[in-house]
């Protein structure tokens, strides 16, 4: 047992203990495990660290791009130093498997690379102009202050896809990690204070609803960065929708899908489908609550693929030999298996229920997998659940498989399994999606892709490279270099 964590706010470059409330991280793997002890944040803390970030704001904006991309490299080399123990701390604060930590560690990595290089890349466009002796440009400015709202299911990678595009162009930031994971989020900010940000120029907050709604109602924020809920990000939504220089970029939950179509091969389909169901327990916003088969193909492809779901090893989320570990807390599985309850009212036939684990007291729970027909009113399959809760749904066509996988107010991640090029591009097309994979799983993001959906799970400003969009705006710069004044459109310059 390690000692516990102190909690602690980061304002204007100075650390904050906690002063009023607490609360605690705990290990949902054993739950009698303290990770740390954190500040629970108020109205002041979040209207002064977004006032830090003001003060901040002026001189790192006028700073070189190249100057502020360089202190990436100093961040990247302290990723590489500490990715073990980083693996570490996250496999025991959510519960994920410590191979899958290191390779969030790692994508986390990737991304502060990606923006580092940015540095040197071009921040606009050359244009041409209708007059000859005209120069014209596009430069992207930044925006001013970006409030980071997380989520606990990638409390590393997540938060660098916002704060990595964020600051390299120019923001300042104020970083309220999630409740459930606050020690990583604490950790990600010591590690860009050792290399070098300027105070100010990142600030942490922690804490529940109270600090991240006063962080998004303070009027000193420019964008808001969010990923989690569906609810909370309407939330924000309908607070910064008065403010008219405010720019929300969210990212909002799914219902992600499998297709499996009728020339699939059987053993590729089966290992996408167990790794989009049940990696990080199905609490991967991208990960499938639904499985789509051709009704030929069905009573293969449910044969074997309860029969390695069965298999699976789930346990000691430090332990890198097992498959997965608990789910994130109590609250999530109580949830879980009241949806899993709810499956077997609507009709489904269970083909493996979910149930706890003998001789574990964490969060844990097996695999639901059950077989339902599509109909027009089953939540079962069309409310995000966030665990490992599947339903594997037969079609008799491609058509009908487009209606199925869009017959949800989500849409985010889309896996189709097929060999025929003609058939992926027809779901390519049809379907309503973010991303979009071919013989692979619906999970797998790479971070020079953008990552985000429509509906319900995304309002078109996604995560990771796609996010330079949101953080920055577009300006148009106009030189003129004859020596008297040529208007576009033929204006005439006639002064009378």
């Amino acid at each position: 047992m390690t000692t516990p964590i102190n909690g602690r706010h980061y304002l204007a470059g100075q650390w904050r203990s906690p002063t009023g409330i607490t609360f605690t991280s705990t290990n949902p793997a054993r739950l009698s495990e303290t990770i740390g002890v954190f500040p629970l944040s108020t109205k002041a803390d979040a209207d002064e660290a977004v006032a830090a970030a003001r003060v901040a704001y002026c001189a790192w904006r006028r700073n070189s791009r190249i100057r502020r991309a360089e202190l990436f490299d100093n961040l990247a080399q302290l990723v590489k130093r500490e990715t073990d123990n980083l693996a570490n701390l996250m496999a025991r604060e959510c519960g994920k498997v410590v191979t899958e930590c290191r390779a969030e560690v790692i994508e986390g990595l990737h991304m502060i690379q990606y923006v580092f290089g940015t540095g040197r890349m071009p921040m606009g466009d050359v244009l041409s102009s209708e007059i000859p002796e005209k120069d014209t440009f596009m430069r992207r400015k930044p925006w001013g202050v970006a409030t980071v709202i997380t989520p606990w299911n990638f409390p590393f990678a997540v938060p660098l896809w916002m704060l990595g595009p964020s600051l390299v162009e120019g923001n300042t930031v104020v970083f309220k990690p999630s409740e459930d994971t606050p020690a990583i989020g604490q950790r990600i900010v010591e590690l860009f204070v050792e290399a070098g940000f300027p105070p100010g120029v990142i600030n942490l907050v922690h804490g529940e609803g109270e600090a991240g709604e006063a962080l998004v109602k303070n009027p000193g924020v420019n964008c808001v960065l969010f990923t989690g809920s569906y609810d909370v990000g309407k939330r924000i939504a309908e607070i910064s929708a008065g403010m008219h220089d405010r720019i929300v970029a969210s990212e909002t939950g799914s219902k992600s899908a499998v297709i499996v179509a009728e020339d699939a091969r059987l053993d590729l389909a089966v290992t996408s489908g167990i790794i989009s169901a049940f990696k990080t327990s199905g609490q991967r916003c991208v990960s499938a609550g639904r499985i789509l088969v051709h009704e030929k193909l069905i009573d293969a492809y449910a044969e074997k693929f309860v029969a390695i779901a069965k298999r699976l090893k789930i346990g000691d989320p430090l332990d890198a030999n097992n498959f997965t570990g608990p789910v994130i807390n109590k609250a999530a599985l109580e949830k879980i298996e009241r949806y899993n309850a709810l499956s077997k009212e609507e009709g489904a036939e269970i083909l493996s229920p979910g149930m706890a684990i003998p001789g574990l007291s964490g969060c844990f729970l097996t695999p639901h997998i059950y077989r339902i027909k599509h109909g027009p009113k089953v939540r079962c399959i069309r409310e995000e659940v966030f665990g490992p809760h599947l339903a594997l749904i037969p079609f008799k066509d491609n058509e009908e498989a487009v209606r199925i996988y869009n017959d949800t107010e989500f849409g985010l991640s889309l896996a189709i399994i097929t060999e025929s090029y003609r058939t992926m591009r027809y779901f390519r097309d049809e379907c309503e999606y973010g991303m979009g994979y071919v013989n692979l799983p619906c999970i797998g993001a790479e971070v020079h892709l953008p990552f985000g959906g429509v509906k319900k799970s995304g309002n078109g400003h996604p995560s990771a490279a796609g996010l330079i969009e949101a953080v920055t705006h577009k300006t148009a710069w106009t030189v003129n270099h004859a020596e008297e004044v040529k208007m576009a459109q033929g204006l005439t310059t006639e002064v009378k």
